[in-house]
């Protein structure tokens, strides 16, 4: 087979001029050499570096800018290398950054769930990392590359079991520059951006020291500059005026009398401690140190109690809101007599009683519902503490509360595109992130949900409310701003004027459509390597 052929087949070896590479790629029939073998081990470190430097990238720390630097050295150890090593390479960057990242998943099970969920979610950046390497032979590969890495993100948030969309990049953007471009085409042209420029970052490095002289600027314009500039244009999509007025929103966060998964044991007290502190605060209106709000939103599970089924929860509640005087929503699970319970929101008014409902559309695996149950006992035990299911609710909820509508998107679901995106298109002027961390202590969990509360805001220009029985609960600005916060594990209520806006962003309009055309993009990259495999083989 001629030179040519080899390299259209997309079997060529690393050029010198990676950095990472230290010789030349081995073939699958040779021994490998000590000196393979010691650039094997250098790119295995390396990638589990890069995904160490892309964890850190993440919230509570403010180092969003790291997650591009964090892919430009993902993207040395991909670039060149065959299916195989792109796999492995992605999937050990993949352990790097999603062991840490998801440790709070073993807050109380201990580390056998922890470790199986990174793994399995890491084995989905392993397969991104095969098709890198792959795109990584062709022009303009960053583009096909950080397609890949998208698409990559999509099926993560899909499957298996209805997807997990924890670590997407975008989710660790919401202080950087990058940001606003979630309002032009929501979360996958956001992580698009951070790839491209990561990937780009890599891309001109590489070019500028084999020809310093060549096309470098253009590239670095093109790959690296263009999404940061991007971001900066895409700014003014971003705003928090208000467009139909102002209202005074009020959120409660009761907290729980225990960390852990036994606060669920003491239900009653967690109902008791947010209708006291709704109380409460209606002995502050009355004494003029706090603003009479238009709405009132209690956290998710603030009453695990039935109260359609419990009479002493009804009153609970109903004296609650019949002492602050205004609508409130409240988070309960309802227990019908057959088939499976719901997490569910309840629009309660002070003169009607409970008139309307929301029940939670994306129910949490192995949390809310056990897939394989016989199989997962045999891993961890505390699978039977959830005995009996979860089950999805199918509408958007949007509350009318006092003139103002109110959006409701329970915990888990704001990590969703479309339970979040479909709320907005529903009408919803305000979005309700109502939120029970309980369970996951004072781990980073609750950082990294709020992040993602924040990108929404930007993404939909809507007010995000976050209540949550344990904290943090949090108002945040439609530009992403947090202007208001608890702590964690203290019972407050955070009072706050908020705009209503109805007006939609690019990214409500246009959906999903900037994802399908990022998936199209990656299957082109990798439908361009296969047509140049077989080309090569059909010369030879």
């Amino acid at each position: 087979m001629s030179s040519s052929a080899t390299r259209a087949a997309g079997n060529e070896p690393a050029q010198p001029a990676d950095p990472v590479a230290a010789g030349p790629a081995t073939t699958d029939a040779a021994p490998p050499s000590k000196g393979t073998r010691k650039e094997f081990w250098l790119r295995a470190v390396l990638a589990a570096v890069a995904g160490v430097l892309l964890y850190l990238s993440f919230p509570p720390r403010p180092l969003w800018w790291l997650a591009p630097f964090a892919l430009a050295l993902l993207a040395g150890c991909l670039y060149g290398r065959r299916a195989r090593a792109g796999f492995g390479i992605g999937f050990l960057a993949g352990l790097g950054f999603l062991v840490p990242l998801l440790v709070w998943t073993g807050e109380e099970v201990g580390p056998v769930p922890w470790l199986a969920l990174a793994t399995v979610e890491a084995l989905f950046i392993g397969l991104t990392g095969l098709a890198v390497a792959l795109v990584s032979r062709l022009p303009a590969w960053p583009l096909f590359a950080a397609a890949v890495w998208v698409a990559g993100e999509a099926v993560r948030a899909r499957a298996p079991f209805g997807g997990f969309p924890w670590g997407k990049l975008a989710f660790g953007q919401a202080d950087g520059v990058f940001a606003p471009l979630a309002a032009l085409g929501g979360t996958p042209v956001l992580s698009f951006a951070v790839a491209l420029c990561g990937f780009g970052l890599y891309e001109v490095l590489r070019i500028a020291r084999r020809h310093p002289r060549r096309a470098t600027a253009a590239l670095a314009v093109l790959t690296v500059g263009a999404p940061v500039l991007a971001g900066l244009a895409a700014r003014p999509l971003v705003s928090d005026a208000a467009e139909d007025g102002t209202v005074v929103a009020a959120v409660i966060q009761g907290n729980v009398p225990r960390l852990g998964l036994d606060f669920n044991s003491q239900r009653r007290q967690v109902l008791d401690n947010h209708a006291l502190r709704t109380k409460q605060l209606a002995e502050e209106v009355k004494a003029g140190t706090a603003r009479r709000p238009d709405f009132v939103v209690w956290p998710e599970n603030s009453s695990d109690l039935d109260p359609y089924l419990e009479a002493d929860a009804y009153e609970a509640i109903d004296s609650a809101v019949k002492a602050i005087g205004v609508p409130v929503a409240i988070g309960s699970v309802l227990v019908p007599e057959s088939g499976p319970l719901r997490n569910t929101m309840i629009l309660w008014d002070p003169v009607k009683g409970p008139t309307a409902t929301y029940d939670k559309r994306k129910i949490q695996p192995f949390g809310e519902r056990i897939p394989m149950r016989s199989v997962v006992r045999l891993f961890s035990a505390d699978v039977d503490r959830v005995r009996r299911d979860f089950g999805p609710g199918k509408d958007p909820g949007v509350f009318d509360m006092t003139g103002s509508r109110v959006g409701m998107v329970t915990c888990f679901e704001a990590a969703f595109d479309d339970a979040v995106r479909s709320t907005v298109q529903a009408g919803a002027q305000v979005i309700a992130v109502p939120s029970n961390n309980a369970t996951f202590g004072r781990s980073q969990m609750t950082y990294q949900q709020l992040a993602m509360d924040r990108i929404r805001a930007i993404e939909h220009s809507r007010t995000v409310l976050v209540p949550v029985t344990s904290g943090v609960s949090a108002v945040i600005r439609p530009d992403g701003r947090i202007v208001q916060q608890t702590e964690m594990f203290t019972a407050d209520a955070l009072v706050a004027e908020i705009p209503l806006r109805s007006s939609r962003t690019p990214a409500t309009v246009v959906g999903p459509l900037p994802e399908y055309a990022l998936l199209v993009a990656a299957a082109a990259g990798l439908g361009w390597v296969l047509t140049r495999r077989i080309r090569a083989r059909s010369a030879a």
